[in-house]
């Protein structure tokens, strides 16, 4: 007997057979593959800065973001930029250099998740918005805290989808059907013209868009979402669609594998992270579905990144 989990404002998603990534976006979503997950609860929403203060008060945690970093980590380092601070979106004046993520991220000093926009900022006002500048072992931390898990990659693709078979977005194969805005992107050229037909600029309290067909919010656009597994590739061979041959809970690949190539001196693995968020743009990351996946350093935390938790039937009996 599955006895339901005491945490409130989560959903029981039954699990099964889906078809896993796209091929009509970014390559490193391909194959489609069907993929089989066991069934599991998962939150409704983004943790949110009520949540993450609750967590705080009872742990005494201090993020990533507020503790200075170890220049002996990071080769080549300047001894003045060792100091507390987060990624931080600023959208410039004019066009620029897509290729160039420099022209609108910068890292900023005293910025984390109570001044989400450096030094000075507060979310007094943003009780219920999704709690951002979480690096992967924040997450873990509160996960831990709270009885639950991160979901893997899998498992938050399948609950994203909201039972629709090769649906694009959550919601369907339309962006914006009859110009509905149902989710929080960026409405113009990004990064330097926001029309705001959405009405945020960053992020969104939970609960401004209509949930999908699973019951849960902000599963695209908002904010990025950490998973648990390891950055990969997908395999080609999965996608064979024969019922012996589909991958059962998938996982990722190895912390080693996830390394990013680019930067071999920088040995930190790096985590999928799934869902888009505020920034994606038609004009830039399309990446507001559920099939949508980026790589990000464990180390790295940013004013678009949250996460959400999931607890597993097995993990109860």
């Amino acid at each position: 007997m599955v006895t339901r989990p005491s945490t409130p404002g989560m959903q029981r998603l039954a699990g099964g057979v889906f078809a896993m990534g796209s091929e009509r976006f970014y390559p490193e979503e391909a194959p489609v593959r069907q993929v089989r997950v066991d069934p599991f609860w998962i939150d409704e929403a983004p943790v949110t800065n009520r949540d993450f203060a609750r967590f705080v008060a009872a742990t005494g945690y201090r993020t990533l973001a507020e503790t200075a970093p170890d220049p002996a980590d990071y080769p080549g380092m300047p001894p003045e930029l060792a100091q507390p601070g987060s990624l931080l979106f600023q959208p410039t004046a004019g066009p620029v250099d897509l290729e160039d993520f420099t022209q609108w991220w910068s890292f900023a000093f005293g910025a984390d998740w109570r001044r989400p926009l450096g030094a000075g900022s507060s979310i007094e006002d943003k009780p219920d918005h999704p709690v951002v500048h979480v690096a992967y072992e924040d997450a873990q931390a509160y996960a831990d805290w709270a009885g639950k898990s991160l979901p893997t990659e899998a498992e938050w693709e399948f609950a994203a989808r909201g039972g629709l078979e090769g649906a694009e977005f959550a919601w369907g194969d339309e962006l914006a059907p009859g110009g509905a805005m149902l989710a929080n992107y960026w409405q113009g050229a990004f990064p330097h013209e926001n029309s705001l037909l959405d009405g945020w600029a960053r992020t969104s309290p939970i609960g401004t868009y209509p949930p999908n067909g699973y019951g849960l919010f902000d599963m695209v656009g908002n904010v990025w979402e950490w998973t648990v597994d390891w950055w990969s590739e997908p395999r080609a061979e999965a996608k064979s669609s024969g019922a012996c041959c589909v991958p059962h809970n998938p996982r990722g690949g190895s912390e080693r594998e996830s390394i990013d190539p680019c930067t071999p001196h920088v040995p930190i693995g790096r985590k999928v992270l799934k869902g888009g968020s505020h920034l994606c743009a038609p004009n830039y990351c399309q990446r507001y579905r559920p099939a949508a996946r980026h790589a990000q350093p464990i180390d790295s935390s940013t004013s678009h990144i949250g996460f959400r938790c999931v607890i597993r039937e097995k993990d109860q009996q």
